[in-house]
This record gives C-alpha cells, sequence and structure tokens, in this order.
C-alpha cells in the first residue's frame, strides 16, 4: 500500500482494517509513505504499527516519487513471494486474499490473480455499478490489447515474476497498465475470480479525472509503448487512440453515458 499526503484518514483506517481483517491473516504489510505525510495519517499509521511491530513494514521517502515509484520501492521490501496490492482508499472483502491463495494453489504457474470491483458512493451501501473483468487467461490475453485486464487494487502477484520484468517503471500515469502488458507478453499466466471481492470508493471526480489530458495522454503513450515492443497491432492502438481522444473531447454527460453503458454493469 502506498500512501501519500492528500489521503482521507478515514478511508485509509478502513483500508488496513479491511486487509487485516482477512479470513487468512498477513504476515507482512508493507505501507509506503510516499513523501512527507500529514500528521493524522502519520498518527494513523504509527498506531497500527505500534499494535501489530511483527506484522507492519514501514517505508518513508523523503519526497513523494509517485505512485509507480513508491509501489516498486514497496515490493521489494515485500518479504514473502505472493503480494496482495491494496489502495489507501478502499475496502476488500474478508475472504478476498484466502481466494487469491486458494487458485495459487491450485495452479502454480499463475502469476498474477485479481477479481472484479464494486464500486460504491459516499457509504459501502451505496453500490452503484461492478467492473467485469476477463477470467480466462485466454481471455485476459486478447482484452490486453486494448484494456487493462485487471482491476488493479485487486491483484495479487508473483512478487518475483514482478521484479522480472522491470516492476511499473518510469510511467507517471497508467503504471499498472504498462506493468500488466509486460507480465502478460513475457508468458505471466493470470486469472480473475468473477467475483467482486473489492468495493471501491468512486466518485464523480473519477469521471473528471478521466477527462483530464495528463489522464487521456499518459494512456496514449502508455499504449504507444505496448505497441513498440509488438504486444498490440496498429489496429488496437489507434482505436486507443481515438477512445481517449473522445474521451477528453465528451461532453461529460455523454461520458458517463457511455461509461455506464459500456464499460461497467449498472446495479
Amino acid at each position: 500500500m502506498s500512501v501519500y499526503a492528500k489521503e482521507n484518514p478515514g478511508f485509509l483506517t478502513e483500508s488496513i482494517e479491511s486487509m487485516l481483517n482477512q479470513t487468512i491473516k498477513t504476515d507482512d504489510f508493507v505501507i509506503v509513505k510516499d513523501g512527507e505525510l500529514t500528521a493524522e495519517l502519520d498518527n494513523i499509521i504509527e498506531k497500527y504499527y505500534f499494535l501489530n511491530p511483527n506484522i507492519f513494514n514501514i517505508i518513508s521517502l523523503s519526497e513523494n516519487l509517485g505512485l509507480g515509484k513508491a509501489l516498486d520501492i514497496g515490493i521489494n521490501h515485500c518479504k514473502n513471494e505472493l503480494v496482495a496490492r491494496m489502495d489507501s482508499d478502499d475496502i476488500s472483502l474478508p475472504i478476498r486474499c484466502e481466494l487469491q491463495l486458494n487458485e495459487f494453489e491450485k495452479d502454480p504457474e499463475l502469476c498474477i490473480v485479481g477479481t472484479n470491483i464494486s464500486e460504491f458512493y459516499d457509504n459501502v451501501d451505496n453500490i452503484v455499478s461492478e467492473r467485469v473483468v476477463p477470467s480466462s487467461n485466454e481471455e485476459i490475453i486478447k482484452f490486453m490489447r486494448r484494456r487493462s485486464p485487471f482491476n488493479h487494487p485487486t491483484v495479487m502477484m508473483k512478487k518475483s515474476k514482478v521484479i522480472q520484468v522491470g516492476g511499473y517503471g518510469v510511467m507517471k500515469r497508467k503504471q499498472d497498465l504498462d506493468l500488466f502488458s509486460r507480465m502478460i507478453n513475457n508468458n505471466c499466466k493470470a486469472k480473475n475470480i468473477p467475483n467482486s471481492l473489492l468495493l471501491f470508493r468512486s466518485n464523480e471526480d473519477n469521471f473528471i479525472r478521466r477527462k483530464s489530458w495528463s489522464y487521456c495522454s499518459s494512456y496514449i503513450s502508455v499504449q504507444y509503448q505496448i505497441l513498440m515492443r509488438k504486444h498490440c497491432t496498429i489496429i488496437d492502438f489507434l482505436y486507443v487512440l481515438v477512445g481517449q481522444l473522445f474521451i477528453y473531447l465528451a461532453p461529460m454527460w455523454l461520458l458517463k453515458k457511455i461509461s455506464n453503458k459500456f464499460l461497467r454493469k449498472l446495479k
């Protein structure tokens, strides 16, 4: 888990608690403080470390490096081969890690196991949509050519395989898409459990963020790198290029309508 100064302290507490309350307990909870935090955030992290000094490993960075670099540093400090990702404002269901560990036990060749997510507004009782991702390795490989086949906060990955392909790399945004592409195209077998095992905190700001030129151009840049590695075709790249330009230029009402109809399963 990476934490930076603008995190909501209440959300961070809920997120940490959801991982501590898994049906299979962790013996290694790595939190990377990505730059200087607020006193309130520091107090929360220090409290958990004080209560669980044998579980928590707190890595403090002197400056904010961004999510990708912070996660790469965190992964290198993980002592277990299987590493579960978690965002600092989402909530994992209690059985999430157990079900993912079961998949790795059933198929030792797996390198990535993710899940679907349920998106909620304001409180966990207000589920508004579900992001369903492809389940099988074959479906994931095909889907990967144009969109990320994983919900990033849900993935559990083999540490050695992440490091082998270069980790999250240097991209400032969409680092997860770039990482997943390199893993899948280096014969890392993957699967998604076809159940929502994480509650994803969403709001109107997510649409605003997706419409920013910074977000859209980053998506195009990552897809271009995927094209250069010959992991997609020029048609796939143009599909993403046109799609991101449309998202940037389209009015917000139209973007929401299309997103709800084609990219999310509404509740």
